[in-house]
């Protein structure tokens, strides 16, 4: 009875379950049991090991108070937080890098299969770079932007372009404190000097440098991420898909993409929907080629190509085991090593395509996007011939519909049309008090705690109580896995989000794209602060951000660029600085002080839920906006909705969005 309980535990993905019942019959490891065998180090995981020279580690437990060199418990949990920030920083600008070059690429037309899908995305963000537009064919401003787009990342003074899309009040803040990012790259390689040893030891001042940081991240690198992958891929439009293991077929080659960079995964989409590659397919045996993902890869080529997704972080390996996977391909990013030696269990070919990224026991055939679709077709290939290898297969019977693809272009068109788009809407239903508030559910899974338990039932919990969530990230597979994502949540909504959410035509829950696009969040924020009514800045909204399965640095740095942006984020899973009181009240209290928003680590997503409903309503009352009435709202469409949960899900999507493509 123990032994069942353990494994209930595990996640609440029926999907899940299943597969790692069959893991434990076979005698196969996992995250899962990994993470029961592998006990984390509690000093580590607190914040009190220094391990930044050879004369450490040193571990500041009980009577030892200081390192060799008389580092302090705040000091070395300050620095390293924001080494955790830097970390995550990299990894997302990173991102952003790669996308500028490839613009560069295809604009000299040397970018094979790539175009400009998205021209009116190209014009905006030249306009807002000051690159002239009139008369000039879309390479040429293409070209123009992606050599600006990668100026930013090695600029050594000044400011950060994007950073002029803050409210002025945000911008002036920013700049009074001197924090405002002068260039990607510099701030990342500071935070690394400033930590290392003997160079900054203030925590205060080490921790002023991470939100420096994590703001050339978010209003930087992760920012020029999302516009320029909308350039080159589109900007996301609502779409209909489905989610879980269950979107793999027993009769087809899967192919699952994994990491989270979209330029091979969209040319991998290209490459197996091409009549060639599916002839033969069709040869080997296999009625077609069928495509799924996992992690933020995944996001990207749902929201843009309709491609369902297999699961999030901790489904990797599961997919793995139901031996129905001919290739999986990765890029870079939330990558186990153990998938290497799980795929020689079963005929899975693991695939590394990264110049950065190579794991021991893959195969790797390096992506150039100048050779982008020939590269593609050889991988699609090579997942086509493995075919033929497959043993037996289990795959669950388990998978949702889900409605993705909402870029905040969408959202603002949702509420106004071609004429009047804007976030009017929302902000008056906030004032009213038909939405309570507003709440951005991101991030990661952990396999030290429960899968999905927390970010469903926040989620769960917020729109029952009238907030609007929206989800990036790993938390959008979670949403899209159990349900959330579909048009037979707005039932469940308070009555007046569902009345607003029925009036403009969205879901209470809002796919917004991958973890890099937690900069469309930043945008929401921002325009939702410069529409009126609800303050002048970030820090006046009646809003919040939670990370309910923390897991890697890009996480801390999210949760640290929102933050500095005026925004409360609450993170689950424990705190990495829970040894320093000093340091956790510089995150919280001393940056509420500083930029109005503050970052706690609280483990108990109920909690998480009483605080983010408790801070809504604080800044409800402080913009002098009436108290939340539950009830009070929403009877004008209460008659509709048994109506339409009878509906078959395209007559509801039409009913309830305007249709899907």
């Amino acid at each position: 009875m123990a032994q069942e309980k353990e494994k209930a535990v595990r996640s609440i993905d029926p999907a899940a379950c299943e597969m790692l019942e069959i893991a434990e019959a076979c005698g196969l490891s996992t995250a899962f049991n990994r993470a029961e065998e592998v006990k984390p180090c509690p000093i580590g995981q607190d914040g009190a090991c220094c391990k930044i020279c050879s004369m450490g580690p040193c571990r500041l437990v009980g009577k030892t108070t200081r390192g060799v060199c008389g580092a302090t418990l705040a000091t070395v949990a300050a620095r390293n937080f924001a080494r955790m920030v830097a970390g995550g920083a990299s990894a997302h600008s990173d991102h952003g890098r790669d996308l500028a070059f490839t613009l560069i690429a295809m604009a000299k037309g040397e970018a094979q299969g790539y175009e400009i899908r998205d021209p009116m995305k190209l014009y905006e963000v030249a306009r807002f770079m000051d690159i002239p537009t009139e008369g000039r064919e879309l390479n040429e401003i293409a070209l123009d932007v992606g050599t600006k787009a990668l100026e930013q990342f090695g600029q050594q003074r000044g400011e950060i372009i994007y950073v002029r899309r803050a409210t002025k009040k945000r911008q002036q803040r920013w700049r009074e404190l001197g924090i405002t990012p002068r260039g990607v790259d510099r701030e990342v390689v500071e935070t690394l000097h400033r930590t290392h040893e003997g160079v900054d030891l203030d925590p205060e001042h080490i921790l002023d440098h991470a939100l420096r940081t994590s703001l050339a991240d978010g209003w930087g690198g992760s920012m020029l991420a999302t516009d320029l992958s909308d350039i080159i891929f589109g900007t996301p439009n609502p779409l209909q898909s489905e989610a879980n293991l269950g979107v793999l077929k027993e009769d087809e080659v899967n192919i699952i993409v994994h990491g989270h960079e979209p330029t091979l995964s969209d040319m991998i989409v290209v490459a197996a929907q091409s009549p060639d590659m599916i002839e033969y397919a069709r040869s080997k045996g296999a009625k077609g080629i069928n495509l799924a993902g996992i992690c933020c890869t995944s996001n990207e080529i749902l929201m843009r190509r309709g491609i369902p997704p297999a699961g999030n972080f901790l489904h990797q390996e599961l997919a793995v085991l139901t031996g129905a996977v001919e290739a999986m391909i990765v890029d870079v990013q939330c990558i186990m090593q153990a998938l290497a030696e799980l795929s020689k269990d079963f005929h899975t070919e693991l695939i590394t395509t990264s110049p950065k990224a190579k794991i021991p026991g893959a195969v790797h055939i390096e992506f150039d996007e100048h050779r982008a679709l020939d590269t593609a077709k050889a991988i699609v290939r090579r997942a086509i011939d493995n075919y033929p290898r497959r043993g037996e297969t289990h795959i669950p019977r388990l998978r949702s519909d889900v409605v993705a693809g909402f870029s905040h272009e969408y959202l603002n068109y949702m509420q106004g049309g071609l004429s009047r788009a804007s976030f009017r809407p929302l902000n008056d239903a906030i004032i009213a008090g038909r939405v309570r508030g507003a709440a951005g559910v991101v991030g990661c899974n952990n396999a030290r705690v429960t899968q999905d338990e927390g970010i469903v039932n926040i989620v769960r919990e917020l729109i029952a109580n009238d907030v609007l969530v929206v989800v990036t990230g790993c938390a959008a597979h979670a949403s899209g896995k159990h349900g959330y994502l579909t048009p037979e949540m707005m039932a469940n909504a308070g009555a007046g989000l569902r009345e607003v959410c029925e009036a403009v035509g969205i879901p209470p829950v809002v796919h917004l794209g991958s973890c890099v696009d937690n900069s469309r969040i930043l945008t929401v924020l921002t325009q939702m602060a410069t529409e009126g009514g609800l303050g002048e800045d970030v820090d006046d909204l009646p809003a919040v951000g939670i990370c309910p399965e923390y897991m890697c640095e890009k996480a801390i740095a999210i949760g640290t660029y929102c933050v500095a942006t005026g925004a409360y984020v609450l993170f689950g899973v424990g705190s990495p600085v829970k040894a320093s009181e000093e340091v956790t009240r510089l995150i919280s209290e001393g940056w509420e002080e500083k930029v109005g928003g503050k970052l706690e680590f609280v483990e108990d997503w109920r909690e998480i839920v009483r605080r983010s409903l408790e801070h809504i309503d604080k800044k409800r009352a402080a913009l002098g906006l009436a108290a939340y009435e539950p009830g009070k709202f929403g009877r004008s469409g209460d008659w509709r909705m048994p109506e339409l949960l009878e509906l078959p899900l395209e007559q509801r999507l039409e009913a309830v969005y305007g249709g899907s493509r």
